[in-house]
């Protein structure tokens, strides 16, 4: 079935006059914190697994061949998932997403008795194709619905909710593995709490309503857009390969998931025992919150002007990032790949402090760096479908560089090449954001100015 509405802008409808509410189900804030409850229980839950270093495992081979696999399909169908979202609705493409969590999991619990890496790197591949449909649905949610002088508050809201989970999911291996201070892996408790709280996702996606039915506060709906076919969906999405703006965010895409390996695998997985991999994500995570806390509120209160708010909020990152990456070198000086290192405990005080403000840091940075370029694409569109395609090629750029990096860690690279590299990208992709928000993020008044005359907005499809 065809577009129904205006594809680009969405418009078309009258405003609808509804009853203020904080918590009307089919509000903007409800959907958002309902879109962040789901990845509290599924990506949430992931990262806490991931984030433990090889999986929760000695050996970091059978996390880093599921992982490679795991981001090359999230490339395709990251690119994909908008396409899909719009065809199949939230309901079904984020139930579908969510059980591949589940199934990931599980391998891990089945690798611990068997170690046998086939099925972690089966079901990596298929997480893949799942976290492509999830987090292009995630993204469009969580850009569209708001306001568009609202966006950075959402997205912090979102990135809060979601984080508690990585939260939540670093005290289960530090509480079930408290007393293991010589265990090199965590145990099958461990598994099976994540499985639960992923189950727990599968089952409250299905709360999330289709964003024709998703009103705002002055009565506008998210988009008119009901239904939408393949032939549409696989021409929008080959326009963004030529789309300047989509080019321009590249690098940004590229490096924005391309550190993980080197932060999860070779700082917290090599310098720290489990249970003290498990305490640190607890702070990685809620470092996260903090960030996106932190930033949402200068993307969107800084300035007047939102392009203003923009170019500060890349500066703000800017300055955070190269402090951060500077601390990460002057640790990784101390240690390389061929050094047998003692892995090091929570409970020895000054030696640990230095180590643990890093790790901390560098979740920080992750929420500024990632929650900043969600705001500037959130400021290219305003349309639920729109942006899904816009999300949709984000993430499928940023899981094709992850690839890369967990290939990279594989195949035993210095550890300094690998900071350097994560340095270099993150650096590369500041300039080329001042650009985009320059030439296309346009201020409020400007939007409002041409709403009025019935204008196409420039910058705003």
């Amino acid at each position: 079935m065809g577009l129904q509405g205006d594809e680009e802008t969405g418009k078309g409808s009258p405003e609808i006059p509804i009853k203020p509410s904080l918590f009307r189900f089919n509000s903007p804030l409800t959907q958002v914190s309902l879109i962040g409850l789901v990845c509290f229980c599924c990506p949430g839950m992931f990262n806490a697994l991931s984030g433990m270093g090889a999986g929760g495992q000695v050996d970091p081979t059978a996390a880093n061949n599921a992982n490679t696999a795991l981001y090359t399909t999230f490339a395709v169908f990251g690119i994909l998932g908008g396409g899909v979202y719009n065809i199949l609705g939230p309901k079904l493409t984020l139930l579908t997403a969510c059980s591949t969590y589940v199934l990931y999991a599980g391998s891990f619990l089945y690798y611990n008795h068997y170690h046998h890496q086939a099925f972690a790197i089966v079901a990596g591949a298929i997480l893949g194709i799942g976290a492509g449909l999830l987090w292009a649905s995630q993204g469009a949610i969580m850009t569209s619905y708001p306001p568009h002088d609202r966006k950075g508050t959402y997205i912090a809201l979102f990135w809060s909710i979601f984080n508690m989970g990585g939260v939540i999911g670093g005290l289960i291996p530090f509480a079930l593995n408290y007393n293991r201070t010589s265990a090199v892996s965590v145990n099958d408790g461990t598994y099976i709490g994540f499985m639960i709280f992923m189950s727990i996702g599968a089952l409250l996606s299905l709360l999330i309503l289709h964003p024709s039915r998703v009103i705002r506060n002055d009565g506008s709906r998210c988009t008119n857009i009901k239904y939408s076919s393949v032939g549409v969906e696989g021409k929008e999405i080959l326009k963004l390969f030529l789309d300047w703006r989509m080019l321009l965010m590249v690098p940004a895409s590229w490096a924005s998931n391309f550190f993980y390996s080197y932060q999860f695998n070779n700082v917290n997985g090599v310098l720290f025992n489990v249970r003290t991999r498990g305490l640190n994500n607890i702070f990685y995570w809620a470092a996260q919150m903090i960030g996106s806390v932190f930033i949402g509120y200068v993307m969107d209160f800084s300035f007047k002007s939102r392009r203003a708010r923009g170019l500060f909020g890349v500066g703000v990152v800017a300055v955070f990032g190269t402090a951060i990456w500077g601390g990460g070198l002057a640790k990784q000086l101390d240690y390389t790949r061929h050094d047998s290192l003692i892995k090091m405990d929570f409970k020895e005080g000054p030696d640990y402090a230095g180590p643990f403000v890093l790790y901390f840091s560098y979740g920080l940075l992750d929420a500024m760096f990632q929650s900043m370029v969600y705001w500037v694409i959130g400021a290219l569109a305003d349309d639920s479908e729109v942006l899904s395609r816009y999300v949709g090629f984000y993430k499928g750029v940023q899981s094709a560089g992850a690839a890369v990096a967990w290939q990279i860690d594989s195949h035993n690279v210095p550890y300094l090449n690998e900071l350097i590299t994560n340095w270099a990208l993150m650096t590369v992709s500041f300039p080329l954001l001042v650009v985009l928000i320059i030439k296309a993020v346009k201020d409020d008044d400007e939007v409002e100015g041409k709403s009025k005359e019935g204008g196409t907005i420039p910058g705003i499809h």
